[in-house]
């Protein structure tokens, strides 16, 4: 669900860049205050990176029509809110500048659509379904509940980000389309896409709480990650990432999106605006410069990789402490 430049007013984008930010900002208070119970950066960095590799893996939802995850409950269940949050939206600054996927002008609006909508809907649906099943079982198998609860987090936040979209392109789309038509493709393409949301999100937490699952922020006592054992589903979910952006990517399925299909059937396709970093090498993950799409992913994954640990590593560290005369 990358929306282009121009599907919606420039107004209308300058309003969600604005939300979008405050809502970043806010995050990144929050994972600063929390960062001594927070993830591990290597963590952090490995979930990003898998959240970039598959997102490459489009795969086919009927109808000529593709999905692929958006990866908010992902991040959410694996980091917590505030830190997956953060997570999603280098992604998708990743994706925007060195990738030409998802316009400039739009990035306001796929991060509050994927980062914001995505990561908050799924973790408060993950945590919903923590909570009951807690309280009707007294020591539920979190092996188990993990999983199925960020998979439905993850379906969720699919739906929701598609519903938030029908409600920006109402107030600000560029093309008069029927909002009844509009809402009725949407919704429904993406809530074929949100089972292979869940199927992932799902799988991915699986691997994760298999081997540690006190260092998954859904399964952690009090929604506190551990630190100690990070390393092991760092490396694993790097695996992930690789294997998906490198390997997997080449079979990915070639069918529009459920955006770009949706805009394709309802007639406002024609409305975006080419990215004006289309002529990158790296644009169209690696078509415009006539590299393999693997080689793209793969260098797609080490920037995510390295940038979210930075920003964990900066967000980490102490407060200088001013010293008077």
């Amino acid at each position: 669900m990358h929306v282009p430049d121009q599907f919606l007013t420039d107004p209308t984008s300058a309003t969600t860049a604005a939300v979008a930010g405050t809502a970043v900002v806010a995050a990144a208070l929050r994972a600063r205050r929390d960062r001594a119970g927070g993830p591990h950066p290597a963590l952090v960095g490995a979930t990003t990176a898998a959240v970039f590799g598959l997102q490459m893996l489009n795969y086919p939802v009927g109808a000529g029509t593709s999905g692929h995850l958006m990866g908010g409950a992902l991040a959410a269940a694996l980091l917590g809110p505030a830190w997956g949050l953060l997570s999603v939206t280098v992604v998708l600054v990743v994706q925007a500048v060195a990738f030409a996927d998802g316009g400039l002008t739009a990035l306001g609006t796929n991060t509050l659509l994927m980062a914001v909508v995505g990561t908050l809907v799924g973790w408060a649906v993950a945590r919903g379904v923590v909570g009951v099943s807690r309280r009707r079982a007294h020591d539920p198998d979190v092996r188990v509940l993990g999983p199925v609860a960020a998979a439905a987090g993850g379906a969720a936040g699919v739906v929701a980000a598609a519903a938030a979209f029908v409600g920006l392109y109402a107030v600000g789309g560029t093309v008069p389309v029927p909002l009844g038509v509009l809402a009725g493709q949407m919704l429904g393409v993406h809530l074929l896409i949100g089972l292979g949301e869940a199927v992932l999100t799902g799988a991915v937490v699986a691997v994760v709480v298999a081997v540690r699952p006190q260092v998954a922020a859904l399964t952690a006592r009090g929604g506190r990650p551990a630190r100690t054992g990070a390393l092991l589903p760092a490396g694993l979910l790097t695996g992930v990432a690789g294997l998906a952006a490198v390997a997997l990517s080449a079979v990915a399925s070639a069918a529009p999106d459920g955006l770009e299909a949706t805009a394709a059937r309802t007639g406002f396709a024609g409305a975006a605006r080419d990215h004006a970093l289309a002529g990158l090498p790296l644009a169209d993950y690696g078509d415009a410069g006539g590299l393999a799409v693997g080689v793209a992913g793969a260098i797609g994954v080490v920037v995510c990789l390295v940038v979210a640990v930075a920003l964990a590593g900066a967000v980490a560290r102490p407060r200088a402490v001013a010293v008077g005369r």
